[in-house]
């Protein structure tokens, strides 16, 4: 086969070009037409198979769910429904983020959508009587509250799982009375050294007059109240009863 010349591939060379140009919408003034079908695997919802409505993306694989879908599922995972990627070790609800653009997009690409969902929205605060507080463009942390989450100023275990205790006083002092509060709603993450200071400082005595029991069974300070749920308590009714005995200052 004879050596091509120069021209020759340079006419190649612009053929080519010119198809590639054709094909590209980008580049192309001609209207460009799709269907909606064509495009639900990226607008539509994993969980509730809808539109995505106020469209909430894990920062962590950038899947995208309705807000409301992915706060309920992660009430009982902290796991991505799609991936299956471990979202946060206790607090998967920091790692969401409101995405505009892809609601914005979807209000777009699907006629009647966002006046839908605002007639919705509007039905439903009507219907009970409730005033409709707008958030303020661009304040994504008003509509999901976790996104902007500060340890330094909020409560470390603040949007934890919570657990109901009800403590009884086993065995009291003559001296001390028990407090009156026997209800607690405390942090799955709480240890059992973390009831035993609280009673402390209700008590007004020392750490080693208190001792924490269930079932007779004395419980080690390192222990959370997520397993003692799991080993004591799974499957019962809340809330989980803990018994304490205070004893005399010079007992050690």
């Amino acid at each position: 086969m004879a050596e091509q010349g120069p021209m020759a591939i340079a006419m190649r060379l612009r053929n080519q070009l010119q198809s590639v140009y054709k094909l590209d919408p980008l580049r192309n003034e001609e209207e460009v037409k799709l269907k909606i079908k064509d495009l639900n695997e990226h607008i539509v919802c994993y969980l509730c198979a809808g539109y995505f409505i106020d469209a909430t993306t894990i920062t962590e694989c950038l899947h995208t769910f309705c807000k409301s879908c992915i706060v309920k599922y992660l009430q009982t995972s902290k796991y991505c429904p799609m991936c299956n990627i471990k979202i946060h070790e206790t607090q998967p609800l920091l790692n969401l983020k409101l995405d505009r653009v892809m609601q914005d997009i979807v209000y777009k690409l699907v006629p009647g959508l966002q006046e839908s969902e605002d007639k919705r929205i509007k039905d439903f605060y009507q219907s009970r009587g409730l005033e409709r507080v707008i958030q303020p463009a661009g304040d994504d942390s008003a509509a999901l509250p976790f996104t902007s989450f500060d340890h330094s100023k909020a409560h470390f275990y603040r949007y934890d799982e919570q657990v109901s205790l009800y403590r009884s006083c086993f065995k009291a002092n003559r001296f001390i009375f028990p407090p009156q509060q026997k209800f607690v709603r405390c942090s799955v993450r709480a240890e059992v050294r973390h009831l035993r200071k609280v009673l402390c400082q209700r008590l007004n005595v020392e750490k080693h007059q208190v001792q924490m029991f269930f079932n007779n069974e004395s419980l080690p300070d390192h222990m959370t109240m997520k397993r003692l749920w799991l080993s004591h308590w799974f499957g019962k009714a809340q809330p989980l009863v803990l018994h304490y005995t205070i004893k005399d200052k010079r007992t050690r």
